[in-house]
């Protein structure tokens, strides 16, 4: 049963974390719902940002997205193989490097959902959705696994290297460190081709959303590794022989790897890809082999064809490498302009528009509000809020000064005369205020003082219009003095 997309799992599951606490975990489960489509932007960019925040512990983060990836259900532990691609992607390299320097990986290599049909939309005509799909989790987390093999052999992500003649990293890379660099390309370019998905494979938006961010990096990394294979080409005719050697094995293997992209573009144009946003693969010269072949074996002393001098053999091979490192560059070019667009980051990424626009407004609100509250004193409304808020003022704020202080052991009633008294009284105490916390003395003695001299004043009023003699009396009768004379007179009178 669902509810608006959602299962009640998965709405169970989130209502568990948030009385929890748990919000990292509440957000990993909103991004790998058991809902058949893509994780949801809003999910993903939430996660990316906590990748670039200090307080969010990225072991944690990398741990519950493979603990999703245990479950049951094919939508679930798809999507957090996606949600984990795209943080790689997109997120800290923080998160990278711990997936790269840890032992956790996606063990899913003999993954089989053999669920019934699922609600929802998630079946499909003869309810074959999950085991269809089972293959395809398979190869996505082996090229997840050999992703982070290939950072933590090479210490950086060949998908966010420079690319290009002038600053490119493969390109300007020396001899040996180049031979050992482009068999783990290799390696991960082969995990990433064997996902091997045909257009009629891809039925639903998860399979989509993976395919998408495949191709993502299938063009940055063939664009790094054929600039690596140009430089190999430049440097070729240079090597001893062992290097040699090596090297032409590993330009065989490039044109392999060329055919199988080729087929995998085929397939990104089928399913919609604009033709224009697709790089166009030139291949180099069919006769480059030869000449490499002729001339590894002029190095290991091995007959060459009688038809070549030596002479004209080196000036052959060259101006074939001449001609293949011409057609490899256009080829460079072509996957370096599209690797640099990111227009298929706004799809599965963060748009770049999109988050330039709501950085300028958040920037333009945070001026704003550091500008309220840059100056607690200052006049206006925002000085009267911060001083309202503000414990450590000297005075307090006008809105405040002209309040009596209330009298919790007066009577009930106040008269005029008495609250203006001790609105008075009031302000004569504010303005003595230190700032030194240590010297604010006793607030309710000073309370009792200001109560007792506007009773006081009062008392002074009322009696004010009596005449002098009965105020005399008063005085004589309610004077404390005048207990010894009593004592006198008594005394004598006795």
């Amino acid at each position: 049963m669902t509810m608006a997309g959602q299962t009640i799992n998965d709405r169970l599951l989130a209502a568990r974390h948030s009385l929890a606490g748990q919000g990292l975990a509440k957000s990993v489960c909103k991004a790998t719902t058991e809902e058949c489509i893509g994780p949801k932007k809003k999910h993903l960019d939430y996660l990316v940002h906590c990748t670039n925040e200090p307080n969010v512990s990225i072991p944690h983060l990398a741990n519950l997205l493979i603990e999703r990836s245990q479950n049951a259900n094919w939508v679930v532990v798809y999507k957090s193989l996606i949600t984990t691609h795209h943080l790689m992607a997109y997120g800290n390299e923080r998160f990278m490097q711990y997936l790269a320097s840890s032992n956790s990986t996606f063990n899913l290599s003999s993954f089989l959902d053999k669920g019934t049909v699922q609600d929802g939309g998630m079946g499909v005509p003869g309810g074959r959705m999950g085991y269809d799909m089972s293959p395809f989790i398979r190869r996505y987390a082996k090229y997840l696994n050999e992703k982070s093999l290939s950072y933590r052999a090479m210490a950086f992500d060949f998908c966010k290297v420079k690319r290009g003649k002038e600053e490119g990293s493969l390109r300007n890379m020396n001899a040996e460190k180049l031979l050992k660099t482009l068999p783990v390309l290799q390696a991960q370019l082969d995990a990433l081709l064997e996902f091997d998905c045909q257009s009629n494979d891809l039925t639903n938006g998860v399979i989509n959303m993976s395919f998408m961010l495949l191709f993502r990096d299938l063009i940055r990394l063939f664009a790094c590794y054929n600039d690596g294979i140009i430089n190999l080409l430049e440097k070729y005719f240079d090597m001893n022989k062992k290097h040699a050697r090596d090297a032409l094995d590993l330009y065989k293997k490039f044109l392999v790897r060329m055919d199988r992209v080729g087929e995998f573009l085929k397939v990104a144009e089928n399913v919609g890809i604009d033709k224009g946003d697709i790089p166009d693969l030139t291949k180099a010269p069919s006769s480059l082999l030869d000449a490499l072949e002729q001339h590894l074996a002029t190095l290991e002393g091995r007959k060459v064809s009688a038809a070549n001098t030596p002479t004209q053999s080196s000036s052959y091979q060259r101006t074939n490498v001449k001609s293949a490192v011409s057609a490899l560059s256009s080829t460079s070019s072509a996957f370096g302009t599209a690797a640099a667009s990111s227009k298929f980051d706004t799809s599965n990424g963060i748009d770049e528009q999109l988050k330039a626009q709501v950085l300028a407004e958040e920037e333009a609100a945070m001026n704003q509000y550091k500008s309220k509250v840059s100056s607690p004193t200052s006049s206006g409304a925002g000085g009267a809020s911060a001083a309202l808020t503000n414990p450590f003022l000297s005075s307090p704020p006008a809105a405040q000064a002209g309040q009596p202080i209330v009298d919790l052991f007066g009577a009930a009633s106040a008269q005029p005369a008495a609250a203006a008294a001790a609105s008075g009284a009031s302000q004569a105490l504010a303005t003595k205020a230190s700032d030194d916390l240590l010297q604010l003395g006793n607030p309710f003695a000073d309370m009792f003082e200001a109560s007792g001299n506007s009773v006081a004043g009062a008392t002074a009023g009322a009696t004010g219009h009596a005449g002098d003699g009965a105020a005399a009396e008063y005085a004589a009768t309610s004077s404390p003095f005048d207990w010894g004379a009593a004592d006198d007179d008594g005394r004598g009178a006795q």
